[in-house]
């Protein structure tokens, strides 16, 4: 998985103070003189379509799988580009590493890229890719999970985002946005909410917003 390009650490995604990412065009449009000598990552967001409700009362609109990093972030399944791949072929090698999905049972294709970031303290392009999957294989790829070969090492655990908002108006997807995540992963995220019309520009921008309340007065319990 090393690749003598970047640094272990930076290979991995490890956060740089004040690094900026800037979306660029469509892989099939992006010019080849900027962008020819740059290191390339790829990422995908597996989800499934749910109405099963959380809790009997919060509707989740979609499960979606994320990851629990070695650092204590949250990220998405993917890595680094290697010399002779195709994003699409390195987010399926990636997936067989991290997740336990053979490949060959998990083809992505250039329709499945949602966008593309760049960082150019890292001269790095950063390729992600949504894939709608049944919600029983969405199970199915949770519970196994744990058979990656990087699961344990560099997976921690994987987790489902609370697509609700509870009845502060913060708990459930504004908090989990507080969260520590792993390079532009939450604007991956976010990105992709909107292209798959799960969530609205208006709703995300609410999200974001939203502040826990402060408890200034506990009632006292009586015994």
């Amino acid at each position: 998985m090393y690749m003598g390009g970047l640094s272990f650490e930076d290979e991995l995604g490890l956060e740089c103070p004040g690094k900026i990412y800037t979306q660029v065009m469509d892989l099939k449009q992006l010019p080849s003189d900027k962008f020819k000598n740059s290191s390339h990552a790829a990422h995908c967001m597996i989800y499934a379509l749910n109405n099963r409700p959380v809790l009997k009362a919060y509707m989740p609109k979609a499960s979606i799988l994320m990851q629990l990093r070695f650092d204590g972030h949250f990220g998405f399944p993917g890595g680094v580009v290697e010399k002779g791949e195709t994003p699409e072929e390195a987010v399926a090698r990636e997936m067989e590493e991290e997740m336990g999905i053979l490949r060959h049972n998990f083809r992505i294709f250039p329709e499945d890229h949602v966008v593309t970031h760049y960082s150019e303290d890292k001269d790095l392009l950063l390729h992600f890719f949504t894939k709608e999957v049944s919600l029983n294989r969405l199970l199915n790829i949770e519970a196994t999970a744990v058979k990656g070969d990087y699961y344990g090492e560099e997976v921690m655990g994987i987790v489902r985002i609370p697509l609700y908002t509870m009845a502060d108006g913060f708990r459930g997807f504004p908090a989990f946005l507080n969260h520590g995540f792993i390079g532009n992963s939450k604007e991956q995220l976010l990105h992709a909410l909107i292209a798959k019309q799960l969530f609205t520009q208006e709703e995300i921008q609410t999200a974001l917003a939203a502040k826990p309340k402060i408890i200034t007065k506990i009632n006292k319990i009586n015994t």
